[in-house]
């Protein structure tokens, strides 16, 4: 059966009819465009997640089994390889990376950690660069959207291979043909990825990404050397392994990259309305929440499935911490990398009121099917509400290339003197001439 008899095959093929478009011409300005933002905040999600001891180990010890030809700022020689590794772990260990509410995921880490390193050690440029990531995101968007994970699963070490895959052929050269082998070559091995860790608080969720730019980068090579794989894996893979979406796909020439967001904040996209809601809150109180005795959030039903952990005893879970991301905001203003260290991850009042969060059902959104939360607050004699549908980040709210750079630079400043990030950054996001990426990533050093 093929075509509209068979709604996997029928996905599969625009999907590989999306891919087949961008190979035959450059990303758009407005695709070349988003790709620039992306790449630029993974990046500072990246510079700012290396400080942690577990990714500054990990990079110790894979730069001395294999020393190779790319370099973070203040790090050790790294093979392709690994250096795709550090990147994607450090870009998601503080959860502050970029996402598509589509795809249900992330389309861009797993794509920029695999695809930076090829193009700095390859001299290849700017353009090059943005327009493979295009390609990459448009293809893992899709991807994400139609390959709905089973109860119990993580996305990360799953279908972000396949953009990574479509990226790196691109990248290499690869025409159409290419670039449909290595999406195949990668369906034929996609990862089941277990979102446990998440519940007990354990790291292995931050190498998921690591091992799916690893997967995208072989299935790249493999197709580059003449390796090749049935056409109809992903059709296979949907109907067997995934809870495919039988939704009617997107049409091949839509650019959804334009849809992606940019997090103003530190933790899954689900948690960001809430804490939204309590930025509004703590202005409201003058920043003084001694006095709140209730607070209530209700939201939208995958909020509560991907992010009802109480109590976070790692920061991991409290990135998927509903209640934690509310009562940091209340607690210190921002949501950031530093609520997940020590003192404020630990902090007394903090955990108060992460314990005072009740959470429930939105059912307006619940039946509509779209996203936003409402939250009310007591203090003393005071209540306070408010309520949101649309967040800084979303497409109808996107952060500004201003907002971007500033956060780029809040997050390199772990590794990167603010002047030097403040030089790359404008160069990332205003070249007007097609710049070499080995040197542009030499202004970070």
């Amino acid at each position: 059966m093929h075509g509209e008899d068979d709604p996997a095959a029928a996905h599969a093929a625009a999907l590989h009819a999306a891919a087949a478009l961008r190979a035959r011409r450059p990303a758009g300005i407005a695709a070349a465009g988003a790709a620039r933002l992306i790449l630029l905040d993974t990046i500072g999600c990246a510079l700012a997640g290396r400080a942690a001891p577990e990714v500054a180990a990990f990079e110790r010890h894979a730069s001395a089994l294999e020393s190779g030809p790319f370099t973070f700022p203040g790090g050790r020689r790294l093979s392709l390889a690994a250096a795709a590794q550090v990147g994607a772990m450090a870009a998601t260990w503080d959860e502050a990376c970029e996402g598509h509410a589509f795809a249900h995921g992330r389309p861009g880490v797993a794509a920029v950690a695999g695809l930076l390193p090829l193009a700095v050690a390859g001299s290849r440029g700017l353009d090059a660069l943005t327009d493979a990531l295009a390609l990459a995101y448009e293809v893992a968007a899709r991807a994400g959207a139609w390959l709905r994970i089973r109860p119990g699963m993580h996305v990360d070490g799953n279908w972000p291979a396949l953009g990574v895959a479509a990226g790196a052929a691109r990248l290499g050269g690869a025409g159409e043909a290419g670039i449909a082998g290595a999406i195949d070559i990668a369906a034929c091995q996609l990862a089941t990825s277990l979102y446990l860790p998440v519940s007990e608080g354990r790291t292995a969720r931050n190498t998921y990404l690591a091992h799916s730019a690893g997967l995208g980068l072989m299935a790249a090579q493999a197709a580059q050397a003449g390796i090749d794989a049935p056409a109809g894996a992903l059709a296979f893979y949907a109907t067997r392994f995934a809870a495919a979406d039988p939704a009617a796909p997107p049409a091949p020439a839509a650019d959804l990259i334009l849809d992606a967001y940019i997090k103003p904040h530190a933790a899954v996209r689900h948690v960001h309305y809430g804490a939204e809601l309590a930025r509004r809150v703590r202005e409201d109180l003058g920043g003084a929440t001694e006095g709140i005795g209730r607070i209530a959030l209700s939201v939208y039903p995958e909020a509560i499935t991907y992010c009802g952990n109480r109590a976070p005893r790692a920061p991991i879970q409290a990135q998927f911490s509903l209640s934690f991301g509310v009562a940091a905001m209340l607690r210190f203003g921002v949501l950031d990398h530093s609520v997940y260290r020590e003192p404020r991850f630990s902090d007394p009042e903090l955990r108060r009121l992460e314990a005072l969060v009740r959470i429930d059902v939105e059912p307006a959104l619940a039946a509509a099917g779209r996203r936003g939360a409402a939250l009310a607050v007591t203090s003393g004699y005071k209540d306070i509400e408010h309520d949101v549908r649309t967040i800084p980040g979303d497409p109808a709210q996107p952060l500004s290339a201003e907002e971007v750079a500033a956060k780029f630079m809040r997050y390199a400043s772990a590794s990167v003197p603010h002047e030097k990030a403040f030089v790359f950054a404008n160069a990332v996001l205003s070249a007007e001439v097609d710049v070499k990426m080995s040197a542009l990533w030499d202004l970070l050093f």
